[in-house]
């Protein structure tokens, strides 16, 4: 059985912090593979400046592609909308019998967890593993079974920072992988 890491966001766009921790996390949590689900709109996020689905799917491509064990994943932008991680955990244990899946999410997205859509289904059926985001503690002695927190390095560097950085001007160089850099300086940059 194979093990699979899905690791879910809208990378609007992909960074080096998102590569870095999806290294991390493959081995941290002994997978074979983790796959960058690219998301269609998040139904907890708002869809402001989020750039359309295959423009950031083929950034995430791109940025992957020298990335052994970690590839960019567009399956959730086949499934209907809004796009829950069950309905997509659900889709993807049918669709990939041979696989295991395990969840990678935030210690943010963990803290508000049970919001999500059928969360104590996924509890009961999937693999979760946890990686820490700041002021987001979490109290290990609590978990599930199947929850397991792991220490990976934080990376300071996030998607809104990138564009905030082309929006003003400056340079995107080192936050982004050099294969992107162009791309991300022309989609992000403001609208004339």
């Amino acid at each position: 059985m194979r093990q699979i890491g899905l690791f879910g966001g809208s990378f609007n766009p992909i960074h080096v912090g998102h590569i870095e921790l999806a290294r991390q996390l493959r081995r941290l949590a002994a997978l074979d593979e983790v796959w960058l689900m690219v998301s269609p709109q998040n139904p907890m996020k708002r869809a402001s400046g989020l750039l359309d689905d295959q423009l950031r799917l083929d950034m995430a491509r791109r940025a992957l592609e020298d990335v052994e064990g970690v590839e960019a994943c567009d399956y959730e932008m086949r499934l209907p909308r809004p796009s829950y991680t069950w309905n997509t955990l659900q889709a993807l244990s049918q669709d990939y019998p041979d696989c295991q899946f395990t969840m990678l999410i935030g210690g943010d997205n963990w803290l508000i967890f049970p919001r999500w859509y059928r969360a104590v289904d996924i509890l009961n059926q999937y693999r979760i593993v946890v990686y820490p985001r700041r002021d987001s503690d979490i109290d290990r002695s609590a978990l599930p079974d199947n929850v397991q927190v792991v220490d990976t390095e934080l990376i300071d560097v996030s998607s809104t920072m990138i564009r905030q950085r082309v929006a003003d001007g400056l340079p995107v160089t080192g936050l982004v992988p050099a294969s992107i850099e162009p791309m991300v300086n022309a989609y992000y940059a403001p609208k004339r």
